[in-house]
């Protein structure tokens, strides 16, 4: 699963100090309010999405879009820093975002979607960017 790890020193040390008191003998998590009242035990939070959206204006080179093409069934995205990756025709969501943390117009981001590092959102500026950027080419 593509991890571009958490740069932010104060909520690297936060996250550590959680992993540190929940995997103590017996420590036991606990459930949220809404958890309670939505019967989901934070499932959906979790595992649905849940959190704030990543603010897409600069992007690491590993995120940002520089080419996708299609062939038989896979797209493969190459990336500013070189790197192609294929994904399953079902597996890459080809998603909008214009609003203030959106990508720059022409700049697609690439965000980690899915628990096994095969899936993945590519998202535009605007939906008339999709079908400029898609070649299909074997």
């Amino acid at each position: 699963m593509p991890f571009n790890g958490i740069k932010d020193a104060r909520v690297r040390a936060d996250l550590l100090a959680f992993l540190k008191q929940a995997s103590k003998p017996g420590a036991a998590p606990e459930r949220t309010a809404q958890a309670q009242r939505d019967g989901m035990g934070g499932m959906m939070g979790g595992m649905m999405g849940g959190g704030p959206d990543p603010n897409l204006k600069k992007l690491e080179p590993s995120m940002e879009v520089r080419t996708i093409t299609y062939c038989r069934y896979t797209y493969r995205v190459t990336t500013a820093d070189g790197k192609t990756r294929a994904f399953w025709e079902r597996n890459l969501r080809l998603k909008t975002d214009a609003g203030k943390d959106g990508p720059q117009k022409g700049v697609p981001a690439l965000v980690a979607a899915g628990m096994m590092g095969d899936r993945a959102d590519v998202i535009f500026a605007a939906p008339e960017e999709i079908s400029k950027t898609i070649e299909t080419r074997c």
